[in-house]
């Protein structure tokens, strides 16, 4: 067993680095705050380096932590402080690391994601289309790192559930229509196609944009076709993870 009291332990400063997206592609894991996430990963098979236990978490969770035959290190409340985010830390933390890259699948259902930058949207739109039953999330450049802790928080694990892809959303929509698999743009515009008189289909790719801007007009102009969310009351427009999750749902 190991036991780490000080912050100023060399393996604690290294893993307050995983708080930053350059720490965690140099170390190639991330971390994993709250006893639901570390299981979840544990139940996933994902690959849990160490489970790290405060003696909040400890007295918490004796039993579940006496069946567990992943590393534990056993770290002081200060060093949990140190490590944590959360205003008042549970007692549990995960060092997990990175997925092995695989293949996409061009099939089924997908949400692609253009320069989407909430962290909390990312992260929600991720859980949702777990719900919804769809088969991945393509993250676009300029969207929030899946790996940002806030957007971790977002997922509740669902990330373990899907397909989790990245890169450039238009090689990606290219890819799709060769497949002759519909990709519908979403778009605040009553010139857009009303999304309710789409035809579900078994497969479909919908992508959402930022925030501000929303999807992007290169891509709006390459899709099948763009859809449009009616307003009846007098909002201006739709979080984009509630959007998502509208669209989603009339494909599923």
């Amino acid at each position: 067993m190991i036991e780490i009291q000080s912050t100023k332990n060399t393996y604690v400063k290294e893993l307050k680095k995983l708080h930053r997206k350059k720490g965690r592609e140099e170390q190639q894991r991330y971390l994993l705050e709250g006893f639901h996430l570390v299981e979840e990963a544990l139940r996933s098979e994902a690959t849990v380096v160490d489970i790290l236990i405060s003696p909040r978490g400890a007295k918490e969770w004796a039993s579940w932590i006496a069946e567990q035959t992943v590393p534990m290190t056993y770290i002081s409340e200060e060093v949990m402080e140190a490590i944590s985010e959360q205003p008042t830390p549970q007692g549990i933390l995960a060092v997990v690391s990175f997925p092995k890259p695989k293949k996409m699948t061009l099939q089924g259902k997908w949400l692609l994601l253009d320069c989407v930058q909430d962290p909390g949207n990312v992260g929600t739109m991720i859980r949702t289309a777990d719900a919804a039953g769809f088969t991945g999330v393509f993250l676009g450049e300029g969207t929030a790192d899946i790996y940002n802790l806030k957007t971790l928080r977002s997922m509740q694990g669902s990330h373990f559930h899907i397909e989790i892809q990245q890169g450039d959303v238009e090689q990606v929509c290219q890819a799709f229509q060769a497949a002759a698999i519909p990709v519908y743009g979403s778009e605040l515009n009553e010139q857009a196609v009303p999304y309710n008189t789409i035809k579900k289909t078994e497969q479909v790719a919908i992508i959402m944009g930022n925030e501000g801007q929303g999807v992007s007009k290169a891509l709006l102009s390459k899709t099948d076709a763009n859809l449009y969310i009616p307003i009846y009351g007098k909002a201006e427009s739709l979080n984009v993870g509630v959007a998502a999750g509208i669209l989603m749902y009339h494909f599923s």
